[in-house]
């Protein structure tokens, strides 16, 4: 296998501005250099007065070239979401993608990864850490592009019979947060990686994080990705599907609580720790309450700035309670947020119920009771978004009520973790890399099971 070339998707609009600070050749032959803007106009690119239905620009003579992209949203729908100007090594694509334009990024994936681990991360982070998260980064990626090349295998033997309905509209993107659907008693939704069709993976929070070459790099984040080169997490002849998030919250979820209803053997539930080894049911009410309720000892339970400033980019580090947090909504204020982010107006929040919790206490399905409308909502990232104007932090909280007993006037959420808690644990995996742990040691904590192997 020779190192791939992946495409990443970086932003849409009406319009892109770009820069080529060196010359750039476009696919048409055509040298350019200095401020760029491409409009979408009658159904196509409008650049320097032609129309194309694609256009390509590459660096003309260095490999160190890079090409500029204005307005590119990060954090999209988190609390952080911001604009800013982003610098990318490769060559630009754009295409045309509903009725709007697309920029995306070609490029080795060796070079990606370096971005990604000084965008999901600090890249003056231990060593070992990054090494590790080179690794899940890379598996995760591959997996994504084995699963679509085999889908593509599927549908050519099968004839392009398309999947069932139900399973198709379930996997939505991430971007697009529709009303729920006033006739049923429930609603449950994940969003996956699924939804790009046009390009391998985008450049957010909804993949992984790629900020190009924005982001300072360290010889360190160089030498991590350099010394894993083409190496992935295996398990049973399969790349692993290595998931991560900030801070699991103490205990570790299992896949099918957040996305599709399949079971994988290397991301299980399991305490974050090795002296702790213990799990209790965290499916269960008065477990959850109590695991949530206290801050039990975890590799991600530590307030140390030197390892979090490892682990928080600048604007992540605006976040300072993760690993046990609370917020607290009065009665008008959820009954609006609610009424605004589902598109469904349940009047006033009579209660909100665990239907369903994980192996981590996050909960799977929440029934929402309102005075006009009751309605169950799931998987975990739908009841974070419904119940914030961004994100909770995490779906494993309890709920406390106060005010009368009919209709609470406040509702005051308590929580542990930030993100879905599947596969590796940042802040823990940043941890243990302070502790001495290597990085396969950190892997086969995080991903029991696994083994490494070099694909290229």
């Amino acid at each position: 296998m020779k190192e791939p070339l992946i495409t990443v998707g970086i932003l849409s609009g009406k319009e892109i501005e770009f820069s080529f600070p060196e010359t750039f050749v476009s696919s048409d032959k055509i040298e350019s250099a200095g401020d760029q803007k491409a409009v979408y106009k009658e159904g196509k690119i409008y650049w320097e007065g032609n129309l194309y239905d694609e256009i390509s620009f590459s660096p003309q003579l260095s490999n160190s070239a890079f090409f500029e992209l204005k307005n590119v949203t990060i954090g999209i729908n988190f609390h952080w979401e911001r604009k800013e100007p982003q610098r990318f090594k490769g060559t630009l694509k754009l295409i045309i993608e509903e009725k709007k334009l697309t920029a995306i990024n070609i490029i080795p994936i060796e070079d990606y990864l370096t971005s990604v681990i000084s965008s999901e991360m600090s890249a003056t982070a231990s060593l070992e850490l990054l090494k590790a998260h080179a690794v899940i980064s890379r598996s995760w990626l591959l997996n994504k592009i084995e699963e679509r090349e085999n889908e593509k295998l599927r549908m050519k033997n099968e004839k392009l019979k398309v999947r069932n309905d139900k399973v198709f509209q379930m996997k939505t993107d991430s971007a697009a947060h529709s009303s729920y659907p006033i006739p049923h008693s429930s609603f449950i939704k994940w969003y996956d990686h699924e939804a790009h069709t046009h390009f391998d993976v985008c450049a957010d929070d909804h993949c992984q994080r790629y900020q190009g070459i924005t982001r300072t790099s360290t010889s360190e984040v160089t030498e991590a990705v350099f010394s894993t080169r083409g190496e992935v997490l295996m398990f049973e002849n399969h790349i692993c599907d290595a998931r991560f998030s900030k801070c699991c919250g103490g205990v570790l979820e299992e896949f099918q609580n957040c996305w599709e209803n399949v079971k994988h053997p290397y991301l299980v539930g399991k305490r974050d720790d090795t002296t702790a080894n213990e799990l209790p049911d965290l499916t269960i009410k008065s477990e959850a309450d109590q695991w949530i309720r206290t801050s039990p000892t975890a590799f991600c339970n530590t307030q140390d700035r030197k390892i979090l400033n490892q682990v928080l980019n600048n604007y992540d580090q605006e976040t300072t309670d993760f690993y046990r947090w609370k917020v607290t909504y009065t009665q008008q204020e959820l009954s609006q947020l609610i009424h605004n982010r589902s598109g469904i107006d349940f009047g006033k929040i009579i209660d909100l119920i665990p239907i369903e919790r994980g192996t981590s206490g996050r909960i799977v399905k929440l029934k929402i009771v309102g005075t006009l409308r009751t309605l169950i909502i799931g998987k975990e990232l739908e009841i974070r978004r419904t119940l914030s104007s961004s994100h909770l932090y995490s779906s494993a909280f309890i709920i406390d009520k106060e005010g009368e007993e009919e209709i609470p006037s406040l509702f005051i959420l308590t929580g542990a973790g930030w993100g879905h808690g599947v596969g590796l644990c940042q802040i823990g995996a940043a941890v243990m890399g302070e502790q001495g742990y290597t990085y396969n040691e950190i892997l086969s904590h995080y991903y029991p099971g696994s083994t490494i192997k070099k694909k290229y």
